[in-house]
């Protein structure tokens, strides 16, 4: 189905009054393919979007979005493990409750992670202890210009915090339409975050982690129903073992995570939260006053009042804590997608 200059507001989950020259949604592989050939013809740029839950369109797409749609989960049991084959078009959610009615434990601290399947590779989404490269077999890359659809193992994915191949060599040209997951039946519950602490890893139950995962964020994050936003606005930065023991010297309560790297990673939103910013507003635009980590649409906001609210925020925390704050949301501007940091410099 295609609709030529078509609005993007129910498209982003900032609700931003968006609009894209053809909007199409793409449920077949040879749709997706015609779809690339006509903008290739038309030298109009493309942009694949899911539900939208991870992007800030700065202006209107000069271009065709096409909305992915490819649906289908596939259960292969092995004594082992589970192997699920998963349609990118699948909201990830849905995945997750999916699983777990059919009593296969492994998703439940990834609950309520919004978007689709297809996008949690480009992200290498994760919460509360669990990231998806951790159960990811394979991603299936669509290569427009071929046809071909290519199975890439997760060791070549380049996951790391946030960040995958995905963004980088195969963000143009490319689309995931399919990705394959390996729940072992030897399941082991990660406890270490939050409310989580409080279970009793003896007896806990994976539907137990899975409520108090969606309590604990429904307690925290607006709903994009309700509230325009697109969750987690900023990445928790990761600074040096040097800097980090610096700013905890200044700030004994400061919350961090040393990584297998060397580096620490601190949390984003304790760094807004001690910079006082919950609840500032830039027109329609302000910092969440539940969560500081999150930037909400609250009046009917523009783009361009997300972007002042967002630099604001970065530069108030760059000056307190010498801490550069990098944006998690995807920035897209008329032909495609921006260096966010740039843009907010």
């Amino acid at each position: 189905m295609s609709t030529e200059s078509a609005s993007l507001k129910n498209h982003n989950t900032f609700a931003l009054p968006a609009s894209a020259a053809h909007l199409i949604m793409a449920d077949r592989i040879e749709l997706m393919l015609k779809v690339w050939q006509q903008t290739q013809k038309r030298k109009e740029p493309l942009l694949v979007l899911g539900e939208g839950s991870n992007v800030l369109f700065l202006e209107d797409f000069a271009g065709t979005v096409m909305i992915n749609q490819f649906k289908g989960i596939d259960v292969r049991e092995e004594p082992d493990a589970w192997h699920l084959h998963v349609g990118a078009g699948e909201n990830w959610h849905d995945l997750v409750c999916y699983t777990l009615q059919a009593g296969i434990p492994g998703l439940e601290n990834l609950a309520l992670i919004p978007g689709l399947a297809g996008s949690a590779p480009i992200q290498n989404i994760g919460a509360y202890g669990i990231e998806l490269k951790s159960v990811c077999e394979y991603v299936d890359l669509l290569d427009f210009s071929t046809g071909a659809i290519d199975r890439i193992p997760a060791a070549e994915c380049g996951f790391g915090y946030r960040e995958s191949i995905f963004k980088h060599q195969f963000q143009t040209g490319y689309i995931i339409v399919g990705l394959g997951l390996r729940l072992s039946k030897q399941w082991r519950p990660m406890l270490d975050y939050g409310d989580l602490t409080k279970l009793d890893p003896a007896t806990v139950t994976s539907g137990q982690i899975f409520d108090a995962v969606c309590a604990m964020r429904r307690s925290k994050l607006p709903d994009p129903r309700e509230t325009g936003n697109a969750g987690s606005f900023f990445k928790n930065p990761l600074v040096s073992a040097e800097k980090s023991a610096e700013l905890i010297a200044q700030y004994p309560g400061m919350p961090h995570y040393p990584q297998a790297d060397g580096q620490v990673k601190l949390a984003a939103g304790w760094l807004i939260d001690q910079c006082e910013l919950k609840g500032y507003r830039i027109g329609g635009a302000a910092v969440h006053r539940q969560q500081a980590l999150v930037l909400v649409n609250v009046d009917n906001a523009t783009s361009q009042d997300v972007v002042a609210l967002a630099r604001h925020v970065r530069n108030t925390v760059s000056s307190r804590f010498d801490v550069g704050l990098e944006p998690e949301v995807r920035f897209i501007g008329a032909t495609g997608e921006l260096n966010a940091v740039e843009v907010l410099s």
